[in-house]
C-alpha cells in the first residue's frame, strides 16, 4: 500500500525533480501540495500546510521544499501532527533548528530525512571507492553556476537564512564529507557579499582534513558560459576529477561508465524504505560546515546585485 504524501512549497525543484521522483517510487503516492502562491500541480493545491493536513488526514509525510528560513517551523509543525518530513537542502537555516527537529521526530516516532541530493550523484560511490586505501594529498573545489539562470526571481536566497551562494554551494560540502573519510571544518572563509544583499554572492573557503588535508574551495554565483560543478582530487596513487554535480567522475584522464543521473530518484526510495522501517536518516555535517563557514567568514561588501544584468 502507497504512502501519501505532500509537497510543501511549490517551486521549480518540487515541479521538475519531487513531483517526477515520488511518481517513480513504489510505496509512494503524491495526494497534495501545499503553496500560498496560485500555481498549477497534478495534484490538489492548498494555500499552507495546516490546512493541506486538515484537508487530506490521509497523508503520513510531507516532502519540505519551501525556503529554508522557514522549514524548521514547518517541519515541526507536520513532526507535532504525526507525519513523516523529508527536508529538501539545506535542512534549516541553521544547525540548532535541525538538530532541535531531529530530536523532536525521534520523540515523536516519524521519519525524519535530509534530502542531500548531491550525495546521489552517480559519481559520488565511485569516488568514494575509487579513493578507499588512499591518501589524498589535496582537494580542490570549484563550484561556480550562474544565478540568474538557476534562481531567477528567488529573491528569498538573497535574504537572511537564504545562503545566498551556499545554497549550490552546501552540494558540494555534502559530497565532500560523504567521499573523504573524517571530520573537515573550515579553518578561513571570504565572503563576497552585495551591499544590497544579506547573504553572500561569492565565497572562498579553506577546509582542513583528516591529517591536515587541505581543501580549497571557491564559490561564485556570477559564472556565465559553461557552468562548474567541479571537485580535483589529488592522492599519492593519481588525480580524478569529479565533475557534473557529482555525477561524472575522470580518473587519470579516463572518464568512467557510470548509470543514468538520478537523484532525486534514490531519495526518495531511501524516504521510503525509512518510513516503513520507521527510521531517520540525518546527516548535518553540510550545514555545520556551511554555517562555520558563514559565521567565520571575512565580509567583503561588493557590488549591489540586480537580477538583470
Amino acid at each position: 500500500m502507497s504512502v501519501p504524501i505532500g509537497i510543501v512549497g511549490f517551486g521549480e525543484i518540487a515541479r521538475r525533480e519531487h513531483v517526477t521522483a515520488i511518481a517513480a517510487t513504489d510505496g509512494l503516492c503524491l495526494t497534495a501540495v501545499a503553496d500560498p502562491a496560485d500555481c498549477r500541480a497534478p495534484v490538489p493545491v492548498c494555500t499552507s500546510l495546516k490546512k493541506m493536513l486538515a484537508d487530506y488526514p490521509e497523508i503520513q509525510a510531507v516532502a519540505l521544499c519551501m525556503p529554508p528560513s522557514v522549514r524548521a517551523s514547518a517541519a515541526r509543525e507536520a513532526i507535532l501532527a504525526g507525519r513523516h518530513v523529508l527536508l529538501e537542502k539545506p535542512p534549516c537555516a541553521t544547525l540548532a533548528e535541525a538538530q532541535a527537529l531531529a530530536e523532536l521526530a525521534g520523540a515523536a516516532g516519524v521519519s525524519l530525512m535530509t534530502a542531500w541530493h548531491s550525495q546521489e550523484g552517480a559519481a559520488v560511490g565511485p569516488a568514494r571507492d575509487w579513493l578507499r586505501g588512499k591518501t589524498v594529498r589535496s582537494v580542490r573545489v570549484i563550484w561556480k553556476e550562474d544565478v540568474r539562470v538557476w534562481h531567477p526571481g528567488q529573491t528569498w536566497i538573497w535574504r537572511e537564512g537564504g545562503f545566498g551562494v551556499f545554497d549550490p554551494g552546501i552540494n558540494a560540502l555534502s559530497i565532500l564529507t560523504t567521499i573523504l573519510p573524517g571530520a573537515l571544518d573550515v579553518q578561513e572563509s571570504a565572503l563576497h557579499v552585495p551591499v544590497n544583499c544579506a547573504t553572500p554572492i561569492a565565497a572562498s573557503l579553506s577546509l582542513e582534513g583528516e591529517q591536515g588535508l587541505s581543501i580549497s574551495v571557491e564559490f561564485d554565483f556570477l559564472q556565465t558560459g559553461p557552468q562548474s560543478w567541479d571537485i580535483h582530487i589529488e592522492t599519492d596513487q593519481g588525480r580524478a576529477l569529479l565533475s557534473g554535480g557529482g555525477n561524472s567522475l575522470t580518473v587519470e584522464g579516463r572518464t568512467l561508465e557510470l548509470p543514468p543521473q538520478a537523484e532525486y530518484s534514490a531519495l526518495y526510495g531511501r524516504f521510503a524504505k525509512l518510513i516503513r522501517e520507521r527510521k531517520s536518516d540525518v546527516d548535518l555535517e553540510p550545514l555545520r560546515l556551511a554555517e562555520q563557514a558563514l559565521t567565520k567568514g571575512r565580509i567583503r561588501l561588493v557590488e549591489p546585485f540586480e537580477e538583470q544584468a
